[in-house]
């Protein structure tokens, strides 16, 4: 067995490692979500964002969500930056990274109420704030790593999911800009129960969290694949030799 064949082999264990471990942080953070949802009734989930979540009782919950997603995130990059030489490949798992740290951001200040205004405005909800505006790289992340993965013939066997989850992720996206967008500027920047933003943001937080979960579940069977091509490989040096 050659260098070059352990190498490879420690850089499969790792990536499947980091696999497992994007999958379950993305799962995490949706399990979390829903549980938020069963533990504080009274926060209404049509037009409050999730940020709220962290404020008050049951809080930490908010906070470990966004922690485990950002940990979901960081390992999807370490899990296929081996497969992502492309200058489009790298500048996607780079934007994914910058939403990874606009989701610590997010976690380690609270966001204000949806409805302050003046001087209820504090600097740690301004500061999560910013981590939301970061937070924005995710879709195009999505795009550039989904569609240089649809386009790698290692990958050919996963296509249909790629597309679909990428798509997801994208449309999910589209979505709650314009819908968020028109009901805010219809309201006048005025947020209540007749401004139902936050199922827009629900959906486009769990496309992303879905989008994770399936390229990392794909990256997990690609990994799996790769020890019997290298032992194919070995032998066949062997042999040679």
């Amino acid at each position: 067995m050659g260098e070059d064949t352990v190498t490879a082999k420690r850089v499969t264990v790792v990536s499947s490692a980091a696999a497992r471990l994007s999958f379950a942080g993305a799962a995490t953070f949706v399990i979390l979500l829903a549980t938020l949802h069963l533990l504080k009734p009274e926060l209404d989930p049509s037009w409050h964002f999730i940020s709220e979540y962290a404020i008050g009782r049951y809080g930490w919950i908010m906070v470990l969500a966004f922690l485990s997603l950002a940990v979901g995130y960081v390992a999807f990059v370490v899990a296929i930056r081996s497969q992502l030489r492309s200058i489009a490949g790298r500048t996607g798992l780079a934007l994914l990274l910058l939403s990874a740290l606009g989701l610590i951001i997010g976690a380690v200040f609270t966001t204000d109420p949806i409805r302050a205004t003046g001087d209820a405005v504090t600097t740690e909800g301004t500061l999560h704030n910013l981590g939301g505006t970061l937070g924005l790289a995710m879709p195009f992340a999505a795009a550039l790593v989904g569609w240089k993965l649809v386009r790698s013939p290692a990958w050919g066997s996963a296509k249909r999911p790629l597309l679909w989850a990428t798509a997801l992720a994208i449309v999910a996206f589209l979505l709650s800009f314009a819908s968020v967008g028109v009901m805010v500027s219809q309201s006048g920047g005025r947020f209540g129960p007749d401004v139902p933003v936050g199922w827009p943001n629900r959906i486009e937080i769990v496309a992303y969290s879905l989008w994770v979960m399936v390229v990392s579940r794909q990256a997990l069977r690609s990994s799996a694949q790769r020890p019997t091509a290298l032992g194919r490989v070995g032998a066949e040096g062997g042999t040679g030799s």
